[in-house]
């Protein structure tokens, strides 16, 4: 196991991350849609919250996936082989999402507008749960052969007790991470804005309380190996995590406190992707039966892929490494431009921009 093999470890996961914090603001203001935009102009302020950022937010979902491409390609077989049919699934809500986006905003017909409205929630929803649904499978281990296949059976094989409280877990910090955005953006003193506090206030509690089903079903029933020099490291992340839900729930009704509660929830989900890697690493897909309780459990005979056994050549990781180095700061400085050209809270006028 190599320096420049733990560095794109860490980036891979800082890389998660950052999708997290960022397309998870706007996948949780999609499943939020119906219910804290009531009027079609307050459907149109959420739309145009999340109209200008969207689509250069979900770049870091796609460079996480060319990074594991390219650093760890037998981790990156595997799971894209292994969860076909729940990356189908999330790449057309994905889809959805873009085209029901631009769609509503010009739809003039009552009935399509309305059908574009559930597609946009329906498109958010679907990503958001699954995304937390693959997570699980990830940590909890899935059947593999000694070639590093997946044999388990499709889909079904990949929904246990476990990873629906993962899917949960992951589901409710997207749409805290939506609540607060909207609350951060809402026009001051909007019935949106006090619905979007309400719904942050509730979804901290859901946050904390998934968080801690998962923590005691994991450690008490899938008992996953875990490096014991990283415990300190893990404790700390986990800490972190309730520490800004807690900070979140304190303030999620304060509207003068709306930016500092979405940083709050943004550092939570930072947490719990770093929680994450610490409790996978060296492992990048954990080979076995996964949890007890899955009815559709095949054998596995395979063993863990590692950061030792699916890392690239170091040249192609030093390769990487400075194409990020030269990169990455431009991505950096889009992503400031951007959201410096669109901050501030929207008014009524732009509603008519969506």
């Amino acid at each position: 196991m190599t320096v420049l093999g733990i560095i794109w470890f860490i980036l891979i996961f800082v890389l998660i991350a950052g999708y997290f914090v960022l397309d998870g603001f706007d996948l949780g203001a999609g499943v939020l849609s119906p219910f804290v935009a009531k009027t079609d102009e307050e459907k149109a302020l959420l739309r145009r919250s999340v109209g200008p950022v969207w689509d250069g937010n979900e770049v870091w979902l796609l460079t996480a996936g060319g990074a594991l491409f390219a650093a760890f390609a037998p981790a990156y077989a595997t799971t894209f082989s292994g969860f076909y049919l729940a990356i189908i699934l999330v790449l057309m809500g994905l889809i959805v999402r873009a085209i029901s986006l631009e769609y509503s905003a010009n739809e003039t017909k009552p009935g399509w507008k309305k059908a574009w409205n559930a597609l946009f929630f329906v498109g958010s929803l679907l990503p958001a749960l699954l995304f937390g649904v693959a997570i699980g499978n990830v940590y909890a281990g899935i059947p593999m052969n000694a070639n590093g296949d997946y044999v388990g059976i499709p889909l079904l094989g990949l929904v246990t007790p476990f990873t629906l409280l993962c899917g949960l877990l992951g589901l409710s910090m997207f749409i805290l991470q939506g609540a607060s955005w909207l609350a951060l953006k809402a026009p001051e003193g909007s019935a949106m804005a006090v619905r979007a506090r309400m719904a942050r206030r509730t979804f901290a509690i859901l946050a904390i309380v998934f968080f801690a089903l998962v923590t005691v079903y994991a450690l008490v029933i899938i008992k996953p190996e875990m490096v014991g020099g990283l415990s300190i490291l893990r404790i700390a992340f986990a800490v972190l995590f309730v520490a800004m839900l807690a900070a979140t729930f304190m303030k999620a009704t304060d509207e003068k406190a709306s930016l500092v509660v979405f940083l709050a929830s943004s550092v939570a989900c930072f947490a719990l992707v770093a929680l994450l890697g610490a409790s996978l690493f060296p492992n990048l897909v954990v080979a076995g039966a996964g949890d007890p309780f899955n009815l559709f459990a095949t054998a596995a005979s395979g063993a863990n892929i590692t950061i030792e056994t699916a890392a690239s050549e170091d040249l192609t990781l030093a390769w990487m490494l400075g194409i990020t180095c030269v990169g990455l700061p431009f991505v950096l400085l889009y992503h400031f431009l951007v959201y410096r050209t669109f901050a501030g809270k929207l008014t009524k006028e732009d509603a008519s921009e969506y």
